[in-house]
Order: C-alpha cells, then sequence, then structure tokens
C-alpha cells in the first residue's frame, strides 16, 4: 500500500512538472520525457534531442524563390523505422524514431508554380520536386507524393529525435546530430539524407499530344522505356500476377465523386519489376512519367512504386473490352485524389534525375 502511495504521488508531482512545461529542457539538446509513463504514447518516453537546421532554398518553377522561415511553420511528428539497403541486396535496421519538424506539405503551401510546360499541359501532377545538400545528395519527390496522399504531413524536415527504445532489450539507436528529411511511408530509408539546403521544383521533362476530351479512347498496348534506355511493347499482363481488389471511394479534384465501384487490377510494380533494379539510386532519384494516348500525364517517383511501407499500391487495371479508357488504366490506391489515374495508358517513361 506504502510503494503505491508513493507511486501516486511521484505520478501526481511529474503531472504537475508536465502540465504547461511539456517543452522543459534537460539541457540545451535535449527536452523532458515522459518516463514515469503516465500517457498511454509509446512515442515520448525518452529525450527529444534537438537537430541542427541549416538555411533551405526552394526554386525552380515557381514566382517566388527564397528562403523558408521555419518560425512561421507547425511543427508535425512521423515515426520510423529507419533501414538501409545493402551492396548484396539486404536490409539493414538502424533504429526506431520519433521525427519533429516541418512538413513539405507547408513548406511548399505558398509557392506560386510557374510550370515552364503550362501552355501544353496544365495539371500540376507532373510536378516533382528534387530536395539536395551541400555534400551533393539529392532525392526527388512526386508533387502528388505531397498533395495527393490520404495521408498527409508525411515528408518532414526533422529539427528533434527521438529513440523509440524497446521495452526489453533497451536498445540505444545511434542518434543523427543534424537535420534530415524523413519520409515515414518510405520502407527503406533511402531518401533521408541530412542536412537537406535547396528545394527545386520542375516539371517533367516529356511532351505529349494533348487531345483533351478524346473519344472513344482505346490503347492496346504501352510503349515502356526500360532502364537500359531499350523500349518495350507491353500487350499482356505476365499470367503469373495475380489480381487483387481495393474498395474504393474514387473522388477527384475537379469533379468530385466519380464512383464507388472497387477496382480490380495487377500490382502495377510487378508488371515493371523485370525491367528495373532495385538500387539506392532509384529508390532516391528514380522518376516515372505514365501518360494516356490522350496526353494526359502523371509523375510517380520509383520510391512511391518499389519502396512503399503502407501496401497502398498502384493498380494497372486491364480490360480488352473498355473501347472508353482501356486496354490498361492506372489507379492510385494511396491517393485521396484520383488525378493521378490515368486511362489508356500509352507510355511508361523513366529517368534518374
Amino acid at each position: 500500500m506504502k510503494k503505491r502511495i508513493l507511486l501516486l504521488a511521484a505520478a501526481f508531482i511529474f503531472g504537475i512538472i508536465l502540465q504547461g512545461q511539456d517543452l522543459k529542457q534537460i539541457d540545451e539538446n535535449q527536452i523532458l520525457p515522459d518516463t514515469a509513463g503516465i500517457t498511454n504514447n509509446f512515442y515520448d518516453n525518452e529525450p527529444i534531442n534537438k537537430l541542427l537546421l541549416v538555411a533551405l532554398s526552394i526554386d525552380g518553377e515557381i514566382a517566388n524563390p527564397g528562403t523558408v522561415d521555419f518560425s512561421k511553420l507547425p511543427v508535425h511528428s512521423v515515426i520510423v523505422k529507419e533501414t538501409k539497403l545493402q551492396a548484396d541486396g539486404s536490409n539493414k535496421f538502424t533504429g526506431a524514431y520519433r521525427y519533429d519538424g516541418y512538413s513539405l506539405f507547408d513548406i511548399l503551401n505558398l509557392v506560386k508554380l510557374q510550370k515552364k510546360n503550362a501552355t501544353e499541359f496544365t495539371p500540376i501532377i507532373d510536378l516533382y520536386i528534387e530536395v539536395s545538400n551541400d555534400k551533393g545528395e539529392k532525392v526527388v519527390f512526386s508533387w502528388g507524393e505531397i498533395y495527393y496522399p490520404n495521408n498527409l504531413h508525411n515528408i518532414i524536415i526533422a529539427s528533434a529525435v527521438m529513440r523509440i527504445v524497446p521495452s526489453k532489450t533497451k536498445d540505444l539507436w545511434p542518434l543523427p546530430e543534424t537535420s534530415k528529411i524523413i519520409v515515414s511511408g518510405d520502407l527503406l530509408t533511402e531518401r533521408n539524407i541530412s542536412n537537406p539546403s535547396k528545394i527545386t521544383i520542375k516539371s517533367a521533362d516529356a511532351s505529349f499530344n494533348v487531345q483533351k476530351g478524346l473519344s472513344p479512347m482505346y490503347a492496346e498496348s504501352f510503349k515502356l522505356l526500360a532502364e537500359d534506355g531499350k523500349e518495350q511493347i507491353i500487350k499482356e499482363v505476365p499470367k503469373q500476377l495475380n489480381k487483387i481488389t481495393y474498395n474504393t471511394i474514387f473522388y477527384g479534384r475537379g469533379r468530385g465523386i466519380h464512383s464507388t465501384t472497387p477496382f480490380t487490377g495487377y500490382e502495377l510494380k510487378q508488371v515493371l519489376a523485370p525491367y528495373y533494379k532495385h538500387s539506392t539510386e532509384n529508390i532516391q532519384r528514380g522518376l516515372f512519367v505514365i501518360a494516356g494516348l490522350d496526353g494526359y500525364r502523371v509523375v510517380l517517383t520509383y520510391a512511391e512504386l518499389f519502396n512503399r511501407n503502407d501496401q497502398a499500391e498502384f493498380l494497372l487495371l486491364s480490360d480488352k473490352t473498355d473501347k472508353d479508357g482501356g486496354c490498361f488504366r492506372v489507379f492510385p490506391a494511396a491517393d485521396f485524389f484520383s488525378d493521378r489515374a490515368v486511362k489508356s495508358v500509352s507510355a511508361i517513361l523513366f529517368t534518374k534525375q
């Protein structure tokens, strides 16, 4: 009984300390953790360590280039199991962390886009961004990856980090000391580069003949540009692949609700896998442009297709009887909006930025 009273007293005192002082510092680099386990939150039990931010500039196809003012941005938290791809193809786990920082969604929210290809193609779904540092490292993200997913604010510039320590093993993973870009949706965290200092906004360097309202519309095959530079013509989905079905609410940014009909197809990554290596370089800098017969095109990163940890896949639908949108369609299961769905796929191009 005495022990219980002491524990309750300790919890009460600790609660008073926490109230209104959640950010009380242990020293100049750490923030007070919930070591007493007062809350049910697994992600606040260790000290939060500050990370040094460097100046971050934004330029590219925008009318208002400049430097990011982090003081005006809200702070978001993401949780990550950091894992690297090894030279032999195996994976190496390096630690589990909570990162706090500023999302690319917020950082890019007030940029005024000025697409170089706006005359040919107005939609913003062929935009992508490059994030680089002073060491020459660079990673890419599609605009859709930032602004279209069901779960927003999953890519941040981290200004603080906390270990997520296993309760039994007490493993203390090594802590970074400088800022990083953190992509919580990635399986292998190769895009988590340190000290990001520059963001460059670009539109895909690919031109197609735009024919708005084309109907009927049917492409019996699509051209695929493989990693080795060779063109492949895809007429059939490999017979060994299995179909999967997603129950969906298909909703567009412009026209709103399209349907609530399920989509059944094949994982696009399985169709494309034979033509591209699973490498650090591709995860960091690989970019796909998928175009329909009418010139509609979208940008996806290699990481979006091949390096997800949420199992929300892009599907390739095949229907030779569909004479107004077939034979192949792409469906973006991870997106809130339907805008990155492509009808009558006629080309899938690949580049490394």
